[in-house]
């Protein structure tokens, strides 16, 4: 018996080429099919913390409302690393990666993912938060990461299933799944009320 019968006739769609979120997903024994376009992800300066993945979260659904169905379900989320009151996004360059995780080596920073689950009549949005405390590593560590790992597809420059993960993530408070990049737990409960 599959769980989330409540979905059965619904096509659900994650808007998202984000690998590890696919792969969260599935953990939820959902089919789901992928897709992707490419949404500005600026957002307004006065937001901060867990506003501006909650903001993008439905900026991406808002891209593809005009064409959802009847039956269908769309997931779309975005994650961020917050630390000394800013916003640390994708980094463009290996400096740029090199300079956000020197910033977050050795210390405490808050990872945000907001989601939104929308449907033709319906949308909820939600965000989960996860405190991460980073040791210190070495300027040649944080290089080898970067060059070896390349990080420009992540928040903050790192990814914590990553090597980095392994080497410098002392503690976590929250939710390991939320700093992978989607909170399946609230994924899961909210899903059960569609």
């Amino acid at each position: 018996m599959k769980m989330l019968s409540n979905l059965e006739g619904k096509k659900i769609i994650l808007a998202s080429k984000s690998p590890r979120r696919q792969q969260l997903l599935k953990g939820l024994e959902l089919d789901f099919e992928i897709r992707t376009k490419d949404v500005d992800e600026s957002f307004p300066d006065e937001l901060k913390a867990e506003e501006i993945p909650l903001y993008l979260s439905k900026i991406k659904a808002a891209a593809f409302l005009s064409e959802l169905g009847e039956n269908e379900l769309l997931i779309t989320a975005d994650t961020v690393v917050w630390i000394n009151d800013h916003v640390m996004n994708k980094p463009e360059s290996r400096e740029e990666a090199i300079a956000m995780i020197s910033e977050l080596n050795g210390h405490e920073h808050s990872v945000y993912t907001g989601v939104s689950i929308t449907t033709k009549d319906k949308q909820v949005s939600f965000y989960d938060h996860t405190l991460v405390t980073f040791s210190k590593l070495s300027k040649e560590e944080i290089e080898h990461y970067v060059d070896v790992y390349k990080p420009y597809d992540k928040a903050g420059a790192y990814g914590a299933q990553d090597w980095i993960g392994l080497t410098a993530i002392r503690s976590l408070r929250g939710s390991y799944f939320n700093v992978m990049g989607l909170p399946v737990d609230l994924v899961y409960r909210e899903l059960k009320k569609f």
